[in-house]
Order: C-alpha cells, then structure tokens, then sequence
C-alpha cells in the first residue's frame, strides 16, 4: 500500500505562486504515472497535471498550461506543483495521485492511489 502525503496549499492573492508537495511512501520508481487532481466547491473533481515514470512527458488541462510546472524526483519520492500567476478559479482542494499500471493521465479511474489533498484559496 503506498501513501501519499501533500503539503503546501494555503491562501494566496490573484497572481501569486504556490509550490504543492507530494510525498510518497513508497519508491516512485514503483510507480508509473503520478498526477495531479483538484475538486473546487460544489464542482466535480479535475484533471490538472501530470507527468509520466521518467518524467520526460508531461500533461496538462489547458486552463493551467503555461502557469503550472509539474516535476517528479524518485530520488526522494517526491511529486511537485509548481502554480504561478494563479486566480480565483484556481480555488480548490488538490490532491496527488499515482497509477501501478501506465494508463491515460487525465482520466481519475486510472490512478490507484490518492492523498488526502491540500487546500489551495486564491482570493484578494
């Protein structure tokens, strides 16, 4: 079982940056693609980012292309999310997943494992 651990989120103003952590229990060479999710009040949850095993392939929702880095160290077992010039809608609680088995990044059925998320507020 592999348990995942973020840290980071808190409250920021509009244009502001914010690195999300994730901290994996287990080797993240275990672990093939890791991505990132996030559910905003009253709305279902989505697709952020993603990188692949050996993090040479990203994925990313196009509202946050441009804005949002996501890096992986399987040194140390770490996700990250690096968040620039963020907004309003940029509001919600984040949480770090991982797949066993590589899978399309974007779809939320495909990971097998999920942190207990962070919160992440924009607001001026």
């Amino acid at each position: 079982q592999v348990q995942l651990s973020e840290s980071g989120g808190g409250l920021v103003q509009p244009g502001d940056s914010l690195t999300l952590s994730c901290a994996a229990s287990a080797r993240t060479y275990s672990l093939k693609t890791m991505g990132w999710f996030r559910q905003a009040p009253g709305k279902e949850r989505e697709f952020v980012a993603a990188i692949n095993y050996g993090g040479g392939v990203t994925f990313y929702q196009p509202s946050v292309t441009g804005r949002f880095t996501v890096s992986r160290d399987n040194v140390n077992n770490m996700l990250y999310l690096q968040m620039t010039n963020l907004q309003p809608e940029d509001t919600a609680v984040y949480y770090c997943a991982a797949q066993t088995e590589t899978r399309g990044a974007r779809d939320a059925n495909n990971y097998a494992y999920w942190g207990q998320g962070t919160r992440v507020t924009v607001s001026s």
